[in-house]
């Protein structure tokens, strides 16, 4: 999970990358992040189970899976373009809470004052942090919360989704989903005149070589993310995930010279504290549910 959440921003920073220095459109690059994807995980796919591995139990489900996570990262990508990474993965990370309420909502699940009053608070360092960037970049600064919702989606889903597939089959059928939703994102944006959805190639080698490493390290990084969720429970391992905010500070800093003021640090700091109140929190009730019983 260490190693997912170390390698994973690099991804994003390679979009950003490809957005600034390559002239490549944000759709264009989350079509690209698919389909390669795609690319990378199949022949493993193939060699272990054969064409017959192609057909998940639950097609529907996996396809949609892809379709969600497309979207998330459309959003994405096209924040990272116009926001430092550090300001957007500090925004996005919203998405505990976003889940622990869809959770209560949409499966039922109970939620205490506590955890409710962490949420509030959560979202209020996300207020600290978006303040400043809303006056900078308007409207784009809430597409990270945008991003943060479908994501979360995605995870329900997950839970949906259950073991019906291996992990390896679900990462790769959500390539197939992934690319064929950006092929209409990308006709649909382009067809409306958005600068945001030029359809492109690649016009150098270093370009075709990070949009490649782009799609391999998603496939890959999720696929570790997957087994490690496979192999120790969710309240180990969520923390981790803020780990990310830790790489995408020092890549920005290293190849976009983007730091976050002090005012974007505190509330990062309140966002972190509030999500790990929950995990706590959580695990704490996990434990009296396990001792009850």
């Amino acid at each position: 999970m260490l190693f997912a959440m170390i390698i994973l921003p690099c991804m994003d920073a390679i979009a950003k990358y490809m957005a600034l220095y390559q002239g490549m459109s944000p759709g264009q690059v989350t079509f690209y992040r698919f389909f390669f994807q795609l690319v990378s995980t199949l022949p493993l796919l193939l060699a272990q189970g054969g064409v017959r591995a192609l057909r998940p139990n639950r097609p529907g489900l996996n396809l949609l899976r892809g379709v969600l996570l497309a979207a998330a990262a459309l959003l994405f990508f096209v924040s990272v373009k116009y926001m430092p990474l550090a300001d957007v993965f500090a925004i996005y990370f919203v998405e505990p809470f976003i889940l622990t309420c869809l959770s209560a909502l949409v499966l039922g699940e109970k939620v205490g004052w506590r955890r409710w009053l962490a949420i509030v608070v959560g979202f209020g360092g996300a207020m600290i942090v978006i303040q400043p960037s809303f006056e900078l970049f308007g409207l784009t600064s809430l597409l990270p919360i945008g991003c943060a919702f479908l994501f979360a989606c995605y995870l329900l889903m997950n839970r949906a989704l259950g073991n019906a597939d291996s992990p390896l089959v679900m990462q790769t059928i959500a390539g197939i989903g992934g690319s064929a939703f950006m092929i209409g994102a990308l006709a649909i944006g382009h067809g409306m005149g958005s600068v945001d959805f030029v359809p492109s190639l690649p016009n150098t080698t270093l370009g075709w070589v990070l949009v490649i490493t782009l799609g391999t390290l998603s496939g890959y990084g999720h696929l570790l993310v997957v087994k490690a969720f496979q192999a120790a429970p969710v309240s180990i391992l969520a923390p981790f995930h803020y780990f990310e905010i830790i790489s995408a500070t020092a890549l920005g800093y290293f190849i976009f010279s983007d730091f976050p003021t002090a005012s974007k640090w505190l509330g990062i700091l309140i966002i972190i504290a509030s999500g790990l109140y929950i995990i706590w929190r959580e695990r704490r009730l996990a434990r009296q549910k396990v001792n009850v019983e």
